[in-house]
């Protein structure tokens, strides 16, 4: 697992020694940052479920003002702050010891959040529905959702949003983007 592109580009990240966490492919990752190559410039950022850190570490990296990465696992953690220390990204970071879903009932300003839990898992749906009740997103911004390809995330309410989906093997992105005219 390494840093595509930006100041920290080629440095390794480190990978759990366990499968309780399960990295976004590179394959994936790169597609990820295609779909969002003009957004992150200055971005406040969010990854939810950080697991190793790797998707806010390689927003940083390619221009976000700032990062907060969520997760409750002491392990996952532990991965995130290594990762920062390596790349040299600490200093834009906040990382945060907590459930993820009820950190978003305090979240606020985000541009970019990043949401790959466990897949068995039915987060995401309760996730997207607090990201909306909250008003967590600011104008414009986007949540990039990873999921297996077989799972139906929904639409949000209202007209504020839009979904568009990307198909990458068993894996399905699914970016919901807010409209703020």
């Amino acid at each position: 697992m390494r840093v595509i592109t930006g100041t920290a580009r080629g440095r390794t990240l480190r990978e759990p020694a366990n499968m309780d966490v399960r990295p976004t492919t590179g394959k994936v990752k790169e597609a990820m940052f295609n779909i969002l190559q003009f957004r992150l410039e200055n971005a406040r950022v969010l990854d939810l479920f950080a697991g190793t850190g790797q998707l806010g570490i390689e927003a940083l990296s390619r221009g976000a003002a700032s990062c907060v990465f969520v997760d409750r696992s002491p392990e996952s953690l532990k991965l995130v702050r290594e990762n920062l220390r390596a790349t040299g990204l600490a200093d834009r970071a906040t990382v945060v010891k907590s459930d993820s879903l009820a950190y978003l009932e305090q979240a606020r300003g985000f541009d970019l959040i990043f949401m790959d839990p466990p897949y068995a898992e039915k987060f995401l749906e309760t996730a997207l529905n607090l990201v909306e009740r909250f008003d967590i997103l600011n104008k414009n911004g986007i949540i990039m959702c990873e999921s297996d390809r077989t799972r139906t995330l929904p639409e949000l309410p209202g007209d504020r949003y839009t979904r568009r989906e990307y198909l990458y093997g068993r894996v399905k992105l699914t970016v919901y983007g807010r409209n703020d005219l």
